[in-house]
């Protein structure tokens, strides 16, 4: 089964945008891509919050549940 991460392999910060780009096989470059822009068009402070939440909430890659 397919589960959610942070990458170790694929990250500039935390991992977060790395993952999401592994859990759907897409490059994670337009992952980062597509959230600069999704950052910028909503007025950049949800961005800003969303990031570190999801870096707090998704587990990074080879943790034990």
């Amino acid at each position: 089964m397919k589960q959610l991460h942070r990458s170790n392999s694929n990250k500039k910060l935390s991992g977060v945008l790395g993952g999401i780009g592994e859990y759907f096989n897409v490059d994670p470059t337009v992952v980062r891509v597509g959230y600069i822009i999704i950052t910028i068009l909503t007025g950049v402070v949800p961005g800003l919050i969303a990031y570190p939440l999801l870096a707090l909430i998704i587990p990074a890659q080879g943790k034990a549940k």
